[in-house]
């Protein structure tokens, strides 16, 4: 008898990033990796060298987008 893994706090096997979001994730990742990303309104804020920001710029496209993303937690 094969156990089942648990998905830890999932419900019902559903993702908590929509496949837009992650599409958007890669896009902000290849642009970095390019040089060609850049950070601040309009682009003002220069390159951007960290993998975490890309990311994090990623993410921020796909909420404007309206991809399921979860909300930013408050800092």
């Amino acid at each position: 008898m094969a156990a089942k893994k648990s998905s830890g706090s999932r419900k019902s096997g559903h993702n908590k990033y929509g496949k837009a979001a992650s599409k958007s994730v890669k896009s902000a990742l290849h642009r970095e990796k390019r040089g060609t990303l850049q950070s601040g309104k309009g682009g003002r804020g220069g390159k951007v060298t960290s993998r975490k920001q890309a990311i994090a710029i990623g993410l921020s496209e796909a909420r404007k987008k309206g991809a399921r993303v979860p909300t930013k937690k408050a800092s």
